[in-house]
């Protein structure tokens, strides 16, 4: 939000020469203790030797994180849902900015449905983050989805539209839906300042996610924040070498592939 030798610094311990490779796996507290995540010190190992910059938990993984992630940063979020609550867009508050200093984090996420009947508390509750991270120079991430009843969630107008709101209330960084091809995630990614990364969403092919990762870079993004899609891939680390060569080496889909031993047939 504002230039801040803290956030710089942090900033730079969750990137790559500003290119962002973010494996999210707070999916323990939305869906359960999940392939990949039962030993989720293991996949931690895996993604970060792979490649990946960040890793991003909810603030109680804490202690399972830092002796895995190889060096590379640390980001929790600070909200969340379940999929057998009543409403899984109805995320709510599940730790403070203070509480990710005490845990170590390099830097701390939110989740807004931006569309949603939960917008307004949402909007209040990020705009209140991005203060106090702000006090304390820690970066904050923004997960801010066109999400709601007749929103498009892949329409590229509704993205810009919710990266734009994340910088309007002060974040850093700012991950979002894809709309499904480069020429339009270019709006997207011109709609803010901000880096903009993507979601995975659920697990496809390994052509489908390197492709979609090119796509992003492409359009000018700054990589990922992708979950599923990585770890739970039956080898975390070689989908991690593949995505990373993407977005810190330049490789087209085929050449990533390659490098990481993945069949490159389609």
């Amino acid at each position: 939000m504002t230039t801040s030798t803290g956030i710089d610094a942090r900033l730079d311990r969750i990137s790559t020469d500003g290119s962002y490779m973010i494996i999210p796996m707070d999916h323990g507290l939305t869906m359960g203790a999940v392939t990949g995540l039962k030993d989720i010190e293991s996949t931690i190992d895996g993604v970060t030797r792979g490649g990946a910059d960040a890793v991003l938990t909810q603030k109680g993984i804490a202690p399972r994180v830092h002796d895995n992630k190889n060096g590379k940063g640390y980001i929790v979020h600070l909200n969340g849902s379940t999929t057998i609550g009543p409403d899984e867009q109805d995320k709510r508050l599940t730790g403070t900015v203070e509480e990710a200093i005490r845990v170590g984090a390099d830097a701390v996420s939110f989740h807004i449905n931006v569309g949603s009947n939960y917008e307004p508390d949402q909007l209040t509750q990020l705009a209140e983050v991005t203060e106090t991270a702000d006090r304390f120079g820690m970066p904050v991430l923004a997960m801010a989805y066109a999400r709601g009843p007749g929103v498009d969630s892949t329409d590229p107008e509704a993205l810009g539209h919710a990266v734009r709101l994340a910088e309007e209330v002060g974040a850093d960084i700012v991950k979002t839906g894809y709309s499904g091809d480069a020429e339009s995630f270019q709006h997207v990614v011109e709609s803010t300042r901000l880096p903009v990364v993507i979601a995975g969403g659920s697990k496809g092919t390994d052509r489908e996610t390197v492709e979609m990762v090119r796509g992003v870079m492409d359009a000018g993004g700054a990589g990922i924040s992708m979950g599923r899609s990585i770890f739970q891939h039956e080898d975390p680390e070689a989908i991690a070498t593949a995505v990373s060569g993407v977005i810190h080496d330049d490789l087209s889909t085929d050449e990533a592939l390659s490098t990481a031993g993945l069949a490159i047939e389609a």
